[in-house]
């Protein structure tokens, strides 16, 4: 067989081989420099809310997002981002460009679609949360809590995954030996543990000190951080691994053809395929709805500042998603061919941070400000989902059911021990983690967006929708993915053998994603039930959907 490997590159080979890359000082040095000021941040966002009622500003900024802060922060990057979604390039090949290519359109459907009418009707309704927005929506206590419960739900899968992906950072980021620990299994393992005890820490404390606007001035540092660390990788990567073409031929070399062909390669005797046309067609359908249909994402919305902003933030956020993706892509590529063996693919990202500057000036300051890129990502990831999470406990339960007088001390503290419980519940879980990022977060995203994306639109869009018919919609979608993963994960029945290689996996029936079934069930649930059920009052569909003085304006 040929030999496509160029010298220079062959070295770099050898040592990617032997290596699970072990960092020096500048690397945690350049983290410990990003966590300071993540956490000044928070304290400065504190600042920012102090003048307002806490309910609004901890959770919703005074609705003061601009176009930067909305697009640079409704990204959605995560663990799934960079390590998870870079994990199965590493292991199927390019044909991952097509599963996530979907995703490029997110800010055309979700902020075009909704972003408008959702911000009009948070402002109409008062509403600070997603559970609030439905409750007053559909004058529905009922629909509200159901909302909540759904959240909590997803969430507590989202968040798992992105304490993993933060541990594994900072794993990778600690100096060798620091520990003193001689065998490296032990040692590993107890780097991974202190890792995730400090991600733990960190960011539960810059969000406890600054809420929404915390989560949002962050997101939007680490977004920028994001965007310079990947370019700065893409340039390392392609230089150590001489090129594309070359890494695309070694990469080759390393795997089969279905690394450059589809559907994609899978290695061994085994018969599965990555992705066929089936859940092509799916995934086309869940990036572009999963990113609409997340509280998170539906959140931010509402805390636009205006329709305008929102118009400009959809240009920002497409030119953004696609110079972070597509470096990953060719990144991950590279990687196969200069680690072709890494014993954990979800470690790609931070390995090579570490192996293409190793020989740099200041290579392991520069590994440092790579690393903060990931590491940001989760951050942000985990920041915005505390504050959701603690927004339905405090707005939606505590409030609502038991102390709807509570005052401003009150309320922050149990927005606090809130976080703080659900950070504390994340490391006990991830304590022995799962194999895979990628799976929980798929299912995350799915689950969420097949019980409120069809009740999201209906809310916004549709007069004749009834607290009744947004229940059973909502109720509906949800059902139908947690009983197609349910019947996959049990072995229930046959299970078609695609898509990535993972015992948390669904029954693809006739091939397609669940999220696919779940939208339809939601969509008939909610048309049907909402024309057996009685029209809404009056009143209320004036309030929503009539004309108002300052958006006519608008």
């Amino acid at each position: 067989m040929t030999d496509f490997t160029p010298a220079p590159m062959q070295s770099l080979l050898i040592l990617g081989q032997a290596a699970q890359m072990q960092s020096s000082y500048g690397p945690m040095f350049m983290l410990s420099l990003f966590i300071a000021a993540s956490v000044w941040i928070g304290i400065q966002a504190n600042n920012a809310t102090s003048s307002g009622g806490f309910m609004k500003g901890f959770f919703l900024g005074n609705r003061g997002l601009g176009v930067w802060a909305l697009a640079l922060t409704a990204t959605v990057q995560s663990g799934g981002t960079f390590m998870g979604f870079p994990s199965l390039v590493y292991s199927y090949g390019w044909i991952v460009a097509l599963w996530i290519a979907g995703y490029m359109v997110v800010p055309i459907t979700g902020f075009g679609v909704l972003g408008k009418r959702l911000a009009q009707l948070s402002r109409r309704s008062g509403a600070i949360t997603v559970p609030d927005l439905f409750r007053t929506r559909f004058n529905s206590p009922s629909l509200g809590l159901l909302c909540t419960v759904f959240i909590l739900f997803y969430l507590g899968f989202m968040m798992f995954a992105q304490f993993k992906a933060g541990a594994i950072v900072l794993q990778l980021a600690w100096p060798s030996g620091f520990l003193g620990i001689e065998d490296a299994a032990v040692n590993s393992d107890y780097m991974y543990h202190t890792g995730l005890i400090v991600f733990a820490v960190t960011v539960t404390a810059y969000t406890l000190l600054g809420g929404f606007l915390a989560a949002v001035w962050t997101d939007l540092f680490q977004s920028l951080l994001m965007f310079v660390g990947v370019m700065i990788l893409l340039v390392a990567s392609l230089w150590a691994a001489g090129g594309l073409e070359n890494a695309t031929r070694v990469s080759l070399e390393n795997t089969g053809p279905g690394f450059v062909y589809g559907p994609g390669h899978v290695g061994g005797d085994t018969d599965r395929e990555f992705l066929p046309l089936s859940l092509a067609i799916s995934f086309w359908v869940i990036w572009v709805w999963a990113g609409v249909g997340s509280p998170a994402g539906l959140v931010r919305l509402m805390a636009s500042q205006n329709t305008p902003v929102i118009r400009r933030s959809i240009l920002m956020l497409g030119v953004y998603n696609t110079g972070i993706y597509l470096p990953l892509i060719i990144i991950c590529v590279c990687g196969r061919a200069l680690l072709p063996e890494l014993e954990q693919p979800d470690q790609i990202i931070p390995q090579m941070a570490l192996l293409t500057t190793k020989d740099w000036p200041g290579g392991s300051l520069i590994a440092g400000l790579i690393l903060a890129a990931p590491f940001g990502a989760v951050m942000s990831t985990v920041s915005s989902y505390l504050v959701v999470i603690s927004s339905g406990a405090v707005r939606d339960i505590y409030q609502r059911l038991w102390r709807p007088q509570a005052k401003r001390g009150e309320l922050r503290m149990i927005a606090w021990g809130t976080m703080i419980l659900t950070a504390v519940f994340s490391v006990a879980a991830m304590w022995n983690p799962v194999d895979y990022l990628q799976v929980l977060i798929v299912f995350s995203g799915t689950g969420a967006a097949a019980t409120f994306l069809v009740p999201a639109i209906m809310a916004c869009y549709w007069r004749r929708a009834t607290a009744n018919g947004v229940f059973a919609s909502m109720l509906g979608g949800a059902l139908v993915v947690l009983l197609l993963y349910l019947i996959g994960i049990m072995g229930w029945a046959p299970v078609a053998n695609i898509g990535a290689g993972s015992k948390f996996r669904p029954l693809y029936l006739l091939g397609l994603d669940p999220l696919l079934w779940g939208i339809l069930v939601s969509a008939i649930l909610g048309i049907v039930v909402s024309y057996l059920t009685a029209p809404p009052e009056k009143a209320l569909v004036a309030r929503m959907f009539g004309p108002q003085q300052e958006e006519i304006a608008r």
